[in-house]
């Protein structure tokens, strides 16, 4: 029975992991960079601040 639980258990997270994660907007789409003008500027990270750069400032 405990090892049902297990196998419960982890199937739940394996197939969790991946709806969460396609929650987030791709990366330059307008929706994206809606939220990264929202986040406050000392919280971004560099890649974030290039890419904010790239795809939303110079277009």
């Amino acid at each position: 029975m405990r090892t049902f639980l297990r196998m419960v258990k982890l199937l739940s997270v394996v197939t969790l992991i991946p709806l969460v994660s396609a929650c987030a907007p791709e990366v330059g789409s307008p929706e994206w960079c809606a939220v990264i003008e929202e986040k406050p500027k000392g919280e971004l990270t560099i890649n974030e601040a290039k890419d904010y750069a790239k795809h939303c400032v110079f277009k």
